[in-house]
């Protein structure tokens, strides 16, 4: 029988003087985790390690918390809205109060996890996962109870394949997944070398009688790079099935990196075994090499690992605008400087002409170069006005580069600082979790 005045068919939730009357029906499996563990309190004791206080005559429970914090996240367990920081409140006080609820970082909008993670990064301020309303995003979420066996064990793996510093099991994953990462890239590389290329084709003579004996599977290089191809491969298709959203899955951009790095195998197989590598397709070659060589997608796998990539990655998705408008500011001076320079070197004087200036988009190119103060020296004006306008392109390269410079670092640093927060609390986390 569950604590409380008897014949009761309400509660009444006491939040820093705001009232909340709720069913016992409702209150069993109300989203909110504290909440919910009322119903099945047995005595005083059990209640006041819950709540603050409690009124048995008016069945009324005590929360000694921050009433509008209370308010906006019991908007967002019901389903009214997103949630978000409450106005005039601070960032930190407003994730103590969802932690003291039930409720995580993750459940913020995005805006308000970056402000939250800046200002955590700021403060220097950790919360540990060992609070007595802290829960995984599974079991705080709304409308959940307690979570399943399966559900956590499916949570535990998709952290390990999906966080390589949430556990010793993640990391060990992480270290094998980058050693086959680093192994295919070797091959690859190797591949390319002159006397690699004549030991496969003398390897390929000696085994002419073999039906298929140009396929990737019967060379050393063919077959560490199947095995690697077999590692990634159940790699993908496991954190696809622990995966919660399919189609989210599919949409991540390191996931989209997988699949073009795997497909170009099993293309090229099924070319290879289909047609072999014969003078009679002859034009299926170029397009085995092309598929091969897009295993150099591999590389950007390791961006899974490396808080360095992810940063970059996470930079250039943020600051598209300040990289369109590089773009923009690129495209308007090429414009002009390749017009301007293709008219002084050959328009004015047709008899001394520069004839690497022949038209704009031959210029084009010399304007690119210095801009970006590369520099080749394949093609330089030789009249004295084409010099001055190329002194006038390199500064205004220099120029036009460092504006947006900027904006690019502080945002690289911003998003370097959340990704390295946001591993150390996945961390912290599962390392409370393995010791409780």
């Amino acid at each position: 029988m569950t604590f409380g005045r008897s014949g009761a068919a309400s509660v009444v939730l006491n939040v820093g003087g705001a009232r909340y009357s709720l069913s016992r029906e409702l209150l069993k499996d109300f989203p909110l985790r504290r909440v919910s563990r009322l119903h099945g309190c047995r005595s005083e004791r059990d209640v006041l390690e819950v709540c603050d206080d409690y009124d048995r005559e008016r069945n009324e429970y005590f929360f000694d918390r921050h009433s509008e914090a209370f308010g906006f996240i019991l908007l967002y367990v019901r389903g009214h809205g997103k949630l978000r920081f409450a106005p005039r409140m601070c960032e930190l006080s407003f994730y103590n109060e969802m932690i003291y609820w039930g409720l995580e970082g993750a459940h913020l909008e995005y805006c308000c996890q970056r402000r939250l993670d800046d200002r955590m990064s700021d403060t220097y301020t950790f919360y540990s996962a060992d609070e007595p309303g802290a829960l995984g995003r599974d079991e705080a979420r709304p409308g959940g109870g307690e979570a399943a066996p399966s559900r956590r064990w499916l949570e535990r793996m998709r952290r390990t394949f999906e966080e390589p510093t949430s556990s010793l099991a993640a990391q060990i994953l992480a270290s094998v997944s980058v050693v086959f990462v680093i192994v295919s890239m070797v091959v690859l590389c190797a591949s390319t070398l002159p006397d690699w290329r004549a030991a496969a084709a003398d390897n390929r003579s000696l085994d002419d009688r073999s039906r298929y004996s140009a396929g990737p599977g019967r060379e050393p290089s063919g077959i560490i790079e199947a095995i690697c191809i077999g590692w990634f491969t159940a790699e993908c298709i496991v954190r696809f099935i622990v995966s919660k959203n399919k189609c989210e899955f599919v949409k991540r951009p390191l996931n989209i990196i997988d699949l073009l790095a795997i497909t170009p195998y099993y293309i090229s197989v099924l070319m290879t075994v289909f047609t072999g590598e014969n003078s009679q397709l002859q034009r299926a070659g170029v397009t085995l090499r092309v598929l091969r060589m897009m295993r150099i997608f591999w590389v950007i796998k390791l961006a899974r690992h490396f808080i360095g990539l992810q940063t970059l990655g996470l930079t250039l998705k943020r600051c598209y605008r300040e990289m369109v408008m590089l773009l923009v500011f690129i495209c308007v001076a090429m414009a002009i400087f390749s017009a301007l320079s293709q008219l002084l070197e050959h328009g004015l004087d047709l008899e001394t002409s520069n004839k690497d200036f022949a038209s704009i988009p031959a210029a084009c190119w010399w304007v690119i170069i210095s801009m970006t103060t590369v520099g080749y020296g394949d093609m330089y004006p030789i009249t004295m006005p084409g010099r001055i306008l190329g002194g006038v392109c390199v500064v205004s390269g220099i120029v036009l580069l460092a504006l947006p410079i900027t904006f690019i670092y502080h945002s690289f640093v911003q998003c370097y600082h959340e990704l390295k927060f946001r591993s150390a609390r996945y961390s912290r986390s599962l390392s409370a979790e393995f010791l409780n």
